[in-house]
This record gives structure tokens, C-alpha cells and sequence, in this order.
């Protein structure tokens, strides 16, 4: 049984009859729009820590306070990545088709580990990240969007999820794992089938692996200037299976993540009159315009998880060792508690927690925000009338506990201006970015 608001009984396999009752943080009816009314519901009548449900017969607790994020990301003493900690999983409650198992079934890569095993393993994800030549990066990126913006150039208009936000990220990422352009695409639908977090989800997981433990074959063999090649010999050593791992984590934020930061910021520039003209006026700076999404629309809304050591009380509720803590980071980014009178964040301020906190905040953060500001900043300057086809009010988001995304955006233009090599585009494998270190002097 279900309350109007959402509320139903602890189930028998999880808080138990003492402890409050759970919200469920899934379900179609739960798209973007909804969540952070419901966030702040939670957050009035329990708190910044919550009760939830994050799939059938599955509870945990959501953290909705700035402060208690902050503290749940850095005390891993109390708080554990590691999911063989988690009390359901141990006790064989987790059904093996359980939507929720891809994304905290453990896996020996960083995300899942602590202490001396995390740094080793980030050291060797770190290096690599910071192995990306930037110029390059950008100069790919720029590339690639101007490729298919010239793909929909003459047609005056376009949906930009589809079109251009979803098959950039993928375009610039697989490139720098060293996947071809056509398994990078099996390999974006595999991940787009495990985020949605449905019965599928655990074969998506599947077949990413596989396409994953391919490319490693191949890279460990025959090296290349890309990513795989520099976890593979890196000194630390990594095994096949902590690439294939840790490959996963770097997609997965890298992929998703920039897919919805590209799209929520273009609507923003398409719906926000004010904004836009204070952007193309130099008052702020497309950087403002992304860490504006970054507070108000955080592209993952939130992440799983983090599992308590021990009894202890945390955010007003009684914590119990084995339970699963999930970081709700939109709800945080939301707290009153750290925002200016009216709500809105100031431009400029980076203390938002989309990318995390503590020794496990996203390593791939910067290369990200690379991509996305190339991403936006080309769009503008190539579709300078670009409108919005359709009312703001008929914008949709994905449904999903986790990932903030649009499902589509219209648009339309009449005077794309876009380079002269562009006008006919052909593929170019030779303009894909390169992993390479920068020059002397080179911004990474």
C-alpha cells in the first residue's frame, strides 16, 4: 500500500517494523521535474537523512543535507564503498536481476574500494586523465560538434539530445579509450540500458564487459596513445579485470554525466532570456552557465552508495551497520542551509557537490567540463539564432532515480554559420583527440 505521497510500509527484508517509513525513489511517475519537490518533502518530514526505497524490496537512506554529504564522502571509517558491507547483499536479499545490482554489485575498481587499494587504483585513473593532451582535447571536441551540427545544418532544425548531446560525448570519450566509432556505440547503449535501471539492466551490464574486455585484449597487446594503454601500464599494475572496472566508472561518469551537462545547459541558454543575454554580452561566462547546472541541475541527481561500518547516529536517524547510504546530490546542492537568501547559487561558486566529495570526488571532472564548454561554447557561435521549437513547459526529463537528463530538445535556426571544410562533412579519424602528454606550458 502507497500513501498520495509516495509513502508505503518498511518492507519485511528491510528497515524493519521500528524504523520509518520509506519513500520510493524510482518509478516513471519520478522524472526530473518531480524529484526535487520530493526531495524537499523528505527533507521536512524526516530531515537530511531519509528513508527510501531505490528499487522493488530495496532500502537505504538518502542523504539529503550539504553537511551530512560532506561527512558521509570523507569519513570512510564510518562509511564504506565497499558494497560486501552492505547487509542485504550479505544476507542473499538483493534478487540477482535487481535493477539496482550493476550499480552496487562490487567490482575491483576504485569506486568499490578504500583506503590503500582506492589510491592505488585512483593514482593509476588519475595519471591517465591527466595524460589527455587539452588542446587536442578541445580541438576534437570542436571538430566533432561542428561535424554534426553540419549533419542537421540544413534541415533548420534539430532535437540537440539525440543529435548532438548524446552522440558528442560518445564520439570524444570512446575515441579516448581507444574504441572505434561503431563499438563505441554498442558500447553507449549498453550503458544507457544499465543507467535506466529497469529488468534489462543486468544484461546491459553484460554486454558492456564484453565489448570492455575486448578492447583490453587488443590494448594490452598492441598498446595505443589512448587511455586503455596508460591503466594497463601504468606502475600500479593494474589487472585486466580492475581496467575492465575501473574502464566502467570512467564511462560511466564521463558518458552520461556530459550528455545531460551539455543538454541542461543549452536549455538554460534557450529558455533563461536574462542569461542568455548576460552570456553573450561578456557579463558571465559559459563556465557560469555550467557551474549554474552543476547547483540547480546536477547531471547524476544521485549516486550509490556508501555503507556504514558500524551502529551510530547520523542526520537525526539511527544508522545501523550494513545499511546502504546513498548520496543524493541534487537534494544537497538544495539544502537552505548553504544557499543565499532566495535560493539561487552565486555565479562563480564551486562548492556544489555534483562531482562528489572527499578522496572519492570524480577524477574525470575536469576533462569533463573541457568537453562540455567546447560542446556549448561551438553551438553558440555556429547557431548564433538558435530557439527553442517547442513551449519550455513541453521539455521532458528521463525517468530515472539517478541520472538528470532531457529527453529531447527542439530546436530551430536559419543561419547556421558553420567553417567552410564543414559544409560537406566526411569522417576524420584524424581529428579524434589523443591521449598524449601536453607540450611545455599547455593548460591541461
Amino acid at each position: 500500500m502507497t500513501t498520495p505521497h509516495g509513502y508505503s510500509p518498511p518492507p519485511a527484508d528491510g528497515f524493519g517494523a521500528r524504523r520509518p517509513a520509506a519513500t520510493a525513489l524510482y518509478g516513471p511517475h519520478l522524472d526530473g521535474d518531480a524529484m526535487p519537490a520530493l526531495y524537499e518533502e523528505l527533507r521536512r518530514t524526516h530531515g537530511p537523512v531519509a528513508p527510501v526505497t531505490v528499487a522493488p524490496g530495496i532500502t537505504a537512506w538518502l542523504v539529503l543535507g550539504h553537511r551530512e554529504l560532506l561527512r558521509l564522502t570523507r569519513e570512510e571509517q564510518d562509511f564504506s564503498h565497499d558494497p560486501r558491507h552492505w547487509s542485504l547483499l550479505r544476507e542473499g536479499r538483493v534478487p540477482a536481476d535487481s535493477p539496482i545490482l550493476p550499480f552496487v554489485g562490487w567490482r575491483p575498481a576504485l569506486l568499490f574500494a578504500d583506503g590503500q587499494q582506492h589510491r592505488r587504483m585512483r593514482a593509476a585513473v588519475s595519471d591517465a586523465l591527466a595524460g589527455i593532451n587539452g588542446h587536442e582535447l578541445r580541438r576534437g571536441v570542436r571538430v566533432a560538434a561542428e561535424r554534426l551540427i553540419a549533419s542537421f545544418a540544413d534541415r533548420r532544425e534539430a532535437d540537440l539530445v539525440p543529435h548532438y548531446a548524446r552522440k558528442l560525448p560518445m564520439q570524444v570519450i570512446t575515441g579516448l579509450l581507444g574504441l572505434d566509432d561503431r563499438t563505441g556505440q554498442r558500447l553507449v547503449h549498453a550503458i544507457a540500458g544499465m543507467v535506466v535501471a529497469n529488468a534489462d539492466s543486468a544484461n546491459a551490464s553484460r554486454r558492456m564487459n564484453a565489448i570492455l574486455l575486448a578492447l583490453i585484449d587488443e590494448k594490452r597487446s598492441r598498446p595505443g596513445d589512448d587511455v586503455t594503454s596508460a591503466l594497463l601500464h601504468h606502475p600500479a599494475r593494474l589487472t585486466d579485470e580492475e581496467v575492465l572496472h575501473n574502464l566502467v566508472v570512467m564511462f560511466v561518469a564521463g558518458n552520461q554525466t556530459t550528455v545531460n551537462w551539455i543538454a541542461t545547459t543549452l536549455r538554460i541558454l534557450l529558455c533563461d532570456p536574462a542569461f542568455r543575454s548576460s552570456l553573450t554580452g561578456g557579463h558571465l561566462s559559459v563556465d557560469d552557465a555550467l557551474d549554474l547546472v552543476l547547483w540547480r541541475f546536477p547531471p547524476t541527481q544521485n549516486f550509490p552508495a556508501r555503507y556504514a561500518t558500524r551502529d551510530l547516529t547520523f542526520g537525526g536517524q539511527s544508522i545501523k551497520a550494513g545499511d546502504m547510504l546513498v548520496l543524493g546530490l541534487a537534494a544537497a546542492n538544495a539544502d537552505p542551509s548553504v544557499l543565499p537568501p532566495g535560493g539561487s547559487p552565486v555565479a562563480g561558486n564551486r562548492s556544489h557537490l555534483a562531482f562528489g566529495a572527499g578522496p572519492h570526488a570524480c577524477p574525470a571532472q575536469d576533462p569533463a567540463r573541457l568537453i562540455t564548454r567546447t560542446a556549448v561554447d561551438t553551438i553558440r557561435h555556429r547557431l548564433p539564432d538558435l530557439e527553442l521549437a517547442v513551449e519550455e513547459s513541453e521539455l521532458a526529463w528521463i525517468s530515472s532515480p539517478w541520472s538528470k537528463g532531457l529527453a529531447a530538445l527542439p530546436v530551430r535556426f536559419t543561419d547556421p554559420q558553420l567553417p567552410l571544410a564543414q559544409r560537406h562533412p566526411r569522417p576524420d579519424r584524424a581529428d579524434r583527440p589523443t591521449h598524449a602528454a601536453p607540450q611545455t606550458g599547455e593548460p591541461r
